[in-house]
C-alpha cells in the first residue's frame, strides 16, 4: 500500500481534528443545558440519551471509516500519478537481471556532456588532474590504479559495470555501454555484414542504445568486412577467451564512448569494397580498410584496456583525423611494424588538438617503430622491452610527456636511441617539446628531449601522476587479455 503526500496526510489529520472538536464542543454545551432543566426534563432527557447513545457512537464509527477511506484513495491516486508508465521490454536481449541498470537523470546529462569531439585540449587537462576519481575501493595493491579499482572483487562478473568507472587519463571519461543492457555475443558467425543475425557481435555493435557487450563462451570471430561501431559500446571479453582474427577488425568512426576491454586481436587483414552495416537504419559502400586492429577515427572518449595486439596488416591502435580524448592502456603488443599511429598526416591540423594517454602497456618483442605526429601525448610506466628502430618517434611536433617507463634498448648498437624525429631536420625539431622525467634507461638505451620545457604544453600532455619507473614490473605485469574466472579474483 502506499501512503499519501506527506502535504496530503496534514491536510486529513486536520479535517479530522477540526471534527472531533465541533463534537466535543457540542457536547460541552448539551450538558451545560440539561443540568439547567428540571428534574423531570433531565429523566427524559437521560432516558432519550441511553437510546440514542449507542447510535451516536456508531455514526462516529461510520465517519471515521469513512474519513479513512477518502485519505487512503488520496494517496492510491498520488502514488499512481508518481509511477508513471512502465519502461517497455528491449527487445531481442539476452540481458542477466544481475546486470541491469536504470538509466538515471544523472547518467543522460553525463551522456549528453560527452557527446562529440573536445576540442579544449585544457579543459581535458584540467579535469584529468584536478578531478580525479578514487579508483581502489577494493584495492588489493597491485600498484596498477585500473585493475586495483574492479580485479580484486571476486564477484566481478556481477559487477562488469564497474570497469566504467576505473578509467584513468585523457579517456577516463569513455563510458561506453554502461547506461545500457547487458548483450550476450552466441554467435561467431559474421556471414552478412547488411544484415547481421541477432547474438552476433555485428549485430550488438551497430545498435543505436548503450550496450555492455559480453560473450556466451570461449569464440574466435572472423570477420568479413569491417567491424563498424556505434556509440556507447563496451566489448567486454572478461570470462571467455575471445579472438578477432584472420579477417576485418574494429573499426571506431565519428562515434563516442566506447570501450573495449579483453579481446585478443592478431593477424587483420585489409577488406573493404562492400557494403557495411553502421546503424539499424544505415548502411553504406566502404573502400578499402588499412587492416588496423581498432582503427578510432573522427572519434572521442574512447578507452582500449587489457587487450593483446599483434601481427596486422598496417597499424595496432590507429587514432586519426581530428580523435582524442584517448587512452590505451594495460596492452600486451607484439610483432608488428607500424604499433601506433597517431595522426592523419603532418598537413592534417585538426589533429593538433589530439590528447592520448599510453599507460600500463608492455611494448614487447618484434615491434619496430610507432609514431604520433600532431597533439600531446603522456607516455606514463609503459613497459618497452624490445624495439627495432626505436620507442618513440614523432614528425610533426607533437608534445610528448615521458614520465615513468622502463626502455631495455635491443642488442643492436645502432638502435639504443629511444627517440625518432621522422624526415626532420634537428634546426626544426629542436623546439618540440619532448622530454623523458623519470623513465629508467637501460642497456645503453638513451633518450634526446628536445624544446624549451614550455609548462603550458606539458600541462595539456598530462594525464595522471606516474609511479616510480622501479613499479613498470609490476604494473604491467598482467597486460593484455586477462585469463577470469567467475567467483574468484581476475
Amino acid at each position: 500500500m502506499c501512503l499519501p503526500d506527506l502535504d496530503n496526510r496534514d491536510s486529513a489529520s486536520s479535517y479530522a481534528t477540526d471534527t472531533l472538536d465541533e463534537v466535543a464542543i457540542e457536547s460541552a454545551r448539551q450538558s451545560t443545558r440539561d443540568r439547567v432543566r428540571d428534574d423531570g426534563s433531565r429523566k427524559r432527557n437521560v432516558t432519550l440519551k441511553k437510546i440514542t447513545s449507542p447510535l451516536v457512537a456508531m455514526g462516529r464509527r461510520l465517519s471515521f471509516l469513512v474519513l479513512g477511506l477518502f485519505v487512503l484513495l488520496i494517496g492510491d491516486t498520488v502514488c499512481a500519478s508518481r509511477a508513471g508508465a512502465v519502461a517497455p521490454t528491449s527487445r531481442g536481449l539476452r540481458a542477466s537481471a544481475a546486470y541491469e541498470s536504470s538509466l538515471t537523470a544523472k547518467s543522460v546529462a553525463e551522456r549528453q556532456a560527452v557527446v562529440g569531439a573536445v576540442d579544449d585540449p585544457d579543459l581535458v587537462a584540467s579535469e584529468n588532474s584536478t578531478a580525479r576519481r578514487i579508483l581502489g575501493y577494493l584495492s588489493c595493491s597491485t600498484g596498477n590504479p585500473i585493475d586495483d579499482c574492479w580485479r580484486c572483487d571476486p564477484e566481478w562478473h556481477q559487477n562488469r559495470k564497474r570497469l566504467a568507472d576505473c578509467g584513468i587519463g585523457f579517456g577516463r571519461n569513455a563510458l561506453g555501454g554502461r547506461d545500457g543492457e547487458v548483450y550476450v555475443v552466441t554467435d561467431p558467425g559474421d556471414d552478412d555484414p547488411v544484415n547481421p543475425r541477432p547474438g552476433t557481435l555485428r549485430y550488438a555493435v551497430i545498435q543505436e542504445e548503450p550496450l555492455w557487450i559480453v560473450f556466451e563462451r570461449d569464440m574466435v570471430i572472423t570477420l568479413t568486412q569491417e567491424l563498424i561501431m556505434n556509440s556507447f559500446k563496451t566489448i567486454d571479453g572478461r570470462g571467455a577467451n575471445v579472438h578477432i582474427a584472420n579477417g576485418a577488425c574494429v573499426t571506431i568512426q565519428f562515434v563516442t564512448n566506447i570501450i573495449i576491454h579483453g579481446l585478443h586481436i592478431h593477424d587483420c587483414k585489409p577488406t573493404g569494397n562492400a557494403m557495411v552495416r553502421s546503424s539499424p537504419s544505415h548502411y553504406g559502400w566502404r573502400t578499402m580498410a588499412d587492416g588496423d586492429g581498432v582503427s578510432i577515427f573522427g572519434a572521442s572518449h574512447i578507452w582500449v584496456d587489457h587487450n593483446s595486439l599483434s601481427n596486422c596488416a598496417d597499424g595496432l591502435v590507429d587514432a586519426v583525423m581530428g580523435s582524442t580524448a584517448i587512452t590505451i592502456s594495460n596492452n600486451y603488443l607484439t610483432h608488428h611494424n607500424e604499433v601506433m599511429l597517431l595522426g592523419h598526416s603532418d598537413s592534417y591540423a585538426r589533429d593538433k588538438i589530439m590528447q592520448v594517454t599510453i599507460a600500463y602497456n608492455h611494448f614487447g618483442e618484434g615491434l619496430i617503430q610507432r609514431m604520433p605526429r600532431h597533439g600531446y601525448f603522456h607516455v606514463v610506466n609503459n613497459d618497452y622491452t624490445h624495439w627495432e628502430m626505436y620507442a618513440i618517434g614523432g614528425s610533426a611536433d607533437p608534445t610528448i610527456n615521458s614520465q615513468g617507463n622502463r626502455y631495455l634498448a635491443p642488442t643492436n648498437r645502432f638502435a639504443k636511441e629511444v627517440t625518432k624525429r621522422v624526415d626532420t631536420d634537428s634546426s626544426v625539431w629542436k623546439s618540440w617539446n619532448w622530454r623523458s622525467e623519470g623513465d629508467m634507461l637501460l642497456n645503453g638505451a638513451y633518450f634526446t628531449p628536445s624544446g624549451a620545457g614550455a609548462s603550458a604544453s606539458y600541462a595539456k600532455a598530462s594525464s595522471l601522476g606516474a609511479k616510480s619507473s622501479s613499479m613498470v614490473g609490476s604494473v604491467t605485469v598482467d597486460a593484455g587479455a586477462l585469463r577470469c574466472r567467475k567467483g574468484v579474483q581476475c
